[in-house]
């Protein structure tokens, strides 16, 4: 399932790490003029790009964490963990007060998931944020990387740190009756599309909706499982699917090495069940237009919400070996 697949997001701040970058900078040292917070330093730049950190003074190792919406989104308010959220999908950049190096940033392909189990600085970053949001906090080194020794990569063991989060996605799916989705359309008892018809045009930060029509009595579904599955997949207002399965065979494909939309879609549904998901582009392709498959289906443009039927067939847990793969 090439259209499906992507690498697994890094879920702990541990993997962060090696993927930051560091540009300059210079240790300031005993005496030199230090400024407290967010007087310290500008953030610029637009959301979804790496902000600009221009400092002002070195940034006053901090006694508490400081945060502040730079940038106000318009999108859907992330779900709070009190309410079963899974926390967000964010891009994320790092800047150091102490050593007044400006170009920390964190480089992904994806966006990362982010969760308040990771710490009181995703805590800080996750409380009352929408999707759309620049968020961003003032904290201690440690309480960024934890104990452990960041120095191989620049940063002091205490030093003070600007994070910045740009708030992409809300993850967690939003369970809707079926009749707030397209309808879905059959031949010879197989799905073979979906009808938009009285459907709005959804919003493009919207949330990820999920309807469950019919209920299987199998195993639950994990993120560390590989599922195999029935599917159709259309884009909004398209007239033919850009890719399903129900012509040929079940699919097997490792649930964390799939679209996001997919990962947190069927997670928590039992084996038997049949789904119907909406997408918003974040935790589907994004900007990223798909071409047409080699079996001739659509192609997919660039910003698509995406509307899938699901049949979950089997699932088991996945290989180490596999769970890390994706195309």
């Amino acid at each position: 399932m090439p259209r499906l697949r992507r690498a697994a997001s890094a879920l702990v701040p541990v993997l962060l790490i090696p993927a930051l970058v560091a540009c300059g900078g210079t240790k300031t040292g005993y005496g030199d003029k230090t400024a407290s917070g967010f007087d310290a330093v500008s953030i610029s730049g637009d959301v979804g790009k790496k902000p600009s950190l221009t400092w002002k003074a070195a940034l006053a190792y901090p006694s508490t964490m400081s945060v502040r919406t730079l940038v106000k989104g318009s999108g859907v308010a992330v779900t709070p963990a009190s309410d079963g959220g899974k926390g967000a999908l964010a891009e994320l950049y790092i800047g150091d007060g102490t050593t007044e190096a400006k170009d920390w940033g964190y480089s992904s392909a994806q966006p990362e998931a982010i969760a308040t189990s990771m710490g009181d600085v995703f805590k800080q970053l996750l409380d009352g944020a929408r999707v759309g949001d620049r968020r961003a906090v003032i904290a201690k080194s440690e309480d960024v990387f934890g104990s452990g020794d960041a120095s191989q990569y620049g940063i002091g063991n205490h030093d003070a740190l600007v994070v910045v989060a740009d708030i992409v996605a809300d993850p967690t799916p939003k369970d809707v009756s079926a009749s707030k989705l397209p309808r879905l359309q059959q031949k010879g008892g197989k799905p073979s599309g979906f009808s938009f018809s009285g459907v709005s045009k959804p919003s493009a930060d919207g949330s990820l909706l999920r309807a469950v029509v019919k209920k299987g009595t199998g195993k639950t579904v994990t993120q560390d499982m590989t599922v195999t599955a029935n599917y159709l997949g259309m884009t909004y207002g398209a007239s033919k699917p850009f890719d399903e399965s129900y012509s040929a065979k079940p699919v097997p494909f490792p649930l964390a090495n799939v679209v996001p939309g997919w990962t947190y879609g069927l997670e928590g549904l039992k084996v038997g069940s049949r789904v119907l998901l909406q997408i918003p582009p974040a935790l589907g392709y994004g900007a990223k237009a798909q071409k047409p498959n080699a079996k001739g289906h659509a192609g997919i443009p660039a910003n698509s919400t995406l509307y899938f039927v699901i049949d979950i067939v089997s699932a088991k847990k996945t290989p180490a070996s596999s769970s890390t793969q994706g195309q």
